[in-house]
């Protein structure tokens, strides 16, 4: 972790590297040094404050939903520092992978102050966005770093001083970030141990989910600490580690390389199942005290009558009709025989959803799905996150290198969403490994042999990255052997029949709230811009403000589905586009609409570039738009 700077010797230190160019190492924290090199070789200027455009309150929200999980396996870590950031007048925060906020708590008086400097949920605090700072050098790190007054990269958050914990899922990849910021003036000296506390709690809650088929092995070299969040975690699937907690790799001396590798008989012979706190022998003879707990028995998936596999927990499917559950059976036959999938849709509509059913109806159930969002992953570490990297490859990797996601996703399936976003330069070595069915580390370490299920997903017209050259066609049709479409919400045949259905997924029956009539009909006649996702958030916040017994009133709505009440019956009475060309045409329209007529807020509704917008707005001007 990076020990703070001394304060007068971080002045001396920018006005050396800054304005002179010369070497400051030794002078200030290495961590902090290796950032602002990051930072000046990304061609930020020390001199300009970055420029920050908060979100839409429908992006906001989009976004939250989108990791629902997170907030609320975070919940209530936050909710504990919540008073230690009041009484010191700081603000924790939650992130995403990308540094983006996703939730603070703590004194409202600086939160105010903080929003100056666009510290604020919706905002990017990544490097590439807002230069040296605790959270987004953390991320970069992977490891707890405090970045006070002066040692931020741009000279605007002097004001801000920042602590901040990386949060590490049980497969070794960056899930977010927690952060305490206050007042510059102040040093809070107890900060950075509340985060890497606060983080190593919610990276033990991350085992709450996912691993219910999982052998589980808990343990610690002190007795009384085993079943507390101290405790190492190692997840075993058919004896195979497949996920773990920090200190738990700490205990054995291994590091995230042992993912999908290390088996349970060579790590700890001769362990037995068992509900008692036994004895270990550990690395070197080294006592330890754990407790094994077998998988239970998985339900056969013979006969004709298979059961649905369930979502993520959190998550609500959407609904299949009898054509999507044919494409279903179909993609899970072509993983099955290791032919690629592509699925496309808008945004909210299910695809990863789909994606996680093809994986787990599929022969390779047993094994990871590792999904990577193309256009969340940190820019400039987007190679080494998807192909790994050999130790020592570049300034700030780990010392014993890391596999990659490719690898991790070794015997599963990979599912690379919003594939349309990957780099042209990414794209070549993608296709490498595809071909090549084997994965080259950053650093020229030795070619791995991969074997994985490919199905990608994107909300963009891969044919008009094609002609603009952003996309490259080999590759496009390598990852394009079948498609599967995935309708919008607006274009689902009785939208009254999928809202009640979702209520009742959702409990709102159980829990004794009913939806009005007139709440029912806005809800099937509204658009739905956001899919399911926005449908399900939506009926969510329904259920919290109705009362049981008493009907939801229209009052309750949010102001877009109300706004759009006059026109919700000429739309859902009209048929949905019958062309492509329609549906650009209304869909372009559509977002300039809802977006007052700007065309960087429309851009962003429709999940494409500015520059890629005002070239479809012109083309389709020209056919009569």
């Amino acid at each position: 972790m990076s020990p703070a700077s001394d304060h007068d010797a971080v002045f001396v230190a920018r006005r050396r590297f800054f304005d002179e160019g010369r070497s400051v190492s030794g002078i200030i924290a290495a961590p902090i040094l290796r950032s602002w090199e990051r930072c000046a070789g990304q061609g930020l200027d020390v001199s300009r404050s970055p420029s920050l455009e908060p979100p839409t309150a429908y992006e906001l929200r989009e976004l939250q939903e989108r990791h629902a999980r997170l907030s609320r396996l975070a919940r209530p870590e936050l909710d504990a520092l919540q008073g230690d950031a009041r009484l010191t007048g700081s603000v924790v925060v939650l992130t995403d992978t990308a540094g983006v906020l996703l939730d603070m708590v703590g004194d409202a008086a600086f939160a105010g102050r903080a929003a100056e400097v666009a510290l604020r949920p919706g905002v990017s605090w990544n490097e590439a966005a807002t230069g040296t700072n605790a959270i987004g050098t953390a991320l970069v790190e992977r490891q707890p770093i405090v970045v006070h007054g002066a040692e931020h990269f741009f000279e605007h958050h002097r004001i801000l001083a920042c602590a901040a914990a990386p949060l590490i899922d049980p497969r070794g990849n960056i899930a977010g970030a927690l952060d305490m910021t206050g007042p510059a003036a102040i040093r809070h000296v107890h900060a950075l141990g509340l985060m890497r506390l606060a983080a190593e709690q919610i990276e033990h809650r991350f085992f709450s989910e996912g691993f219910e088929h999982c052998t589980m092995l808990r343990f610690h070299a002190d007795r009384a600490l085993v079943g507390t969040p101290r405790e190492g975690v190692l997840a075993f699937a058919d004896g195979v580690l497949v996920g773990a907690n920090r200190r738990g790799l700490d205990l054995l001396k291994l590091d995230w390389s042992a993912i999908d590798r290390a088996r349970l008989a060579t790590l700890l012979p001769g362990i037995r199942p068992s509900d008692q706190i036994q004895p270990l022998r550990g690395p070197e003879g080294s006592r330890l005290y754990g407790r094994l707990r077998d998988a239970p028995r998985r339900p056969s998936r013979g006969g004709a009558a298979t059961a649905a596999i369930a979502p993520p927990k959190g998550e609500i499917e959407p609904i299949l009709g009898e054509e999507m559950l044919a494409s279903l059976s179909r993609a899970v036959r072509l993983v099955n025989a290791g032919i690629p999938l592509l699925l496309l849709g808008e945004t909210g509509s299910g695809k990863d959803v789909f994606a996680r059913r093809v994986h787990a109806e599929s022969d390779r159930h047993a094994k990871p799905f590792v999904p990577v969002n193309c256009a969340a992953l940190p820019q400039g570490l987007i190679e080494s996150e998807l192909f790994g990297y050999e130790a020592g490859a570049f300034t700030g990797a780990r010392r014993q290198g890391a596999p990659g996601l490719l690898r991790q996703a070794d015997g599963g399936v990979l599912f690379l969403d919003e594939i349309g976003d990957m780099p042209l330069s990414l794209q070549s070595r993608l296709l490498r490994v595809l071909q090549d069915k084997q994965v080259s580390p950053l650093g020229g370490g030795k070619p791995v042999p991969v074997d994985f299920a490919l199905i990608c997903a994107t909300h963009q017209s891969l044919s008009t990255l094609l002609a603009a050259g952003a996309f490259r066609q080999d590759l496009y049709f390598r990852i394009a052997q079948y498609v599967v479409e995935r309708p919008p919400v607006r274009h689902h045949p009785d939208r009254l029949a999928l809202v009640r259905r979702l209520w009742r997924q959702l409990g709102g029956e159980t829990a004794g709230v009913e939806l009005s009539d007139e709440v029912e009909r806005l809800l099937a006649a509204y658009e739905w811009p956001g899919n399911f996702r926005q449908l399900v958030g939506t009926l969510r916040a329904l259920m919290v403000l109705g009362e049981p017994g008493q009907p939801v009133d229209v009052s309750a709505l949010p102001s877009e589905i109300r706004a759009a009440a006059p026109a919700c019956e000429i739309v859902f009475s009209a048929p949905p586009p019958t062309s492509l060309a329609e549906q650009t045409r209304s869909a372009l329209q559509a977002a300039l609409d809802a977006s007052d007529g700007n065309v960087s807020r429309a851009a962003r509704r429709l999940g494409i570039d500015r520059s890629t917008y005002y070239r479809r707005l012109l083309k389709e001007k020209d056919r009569g738009l």
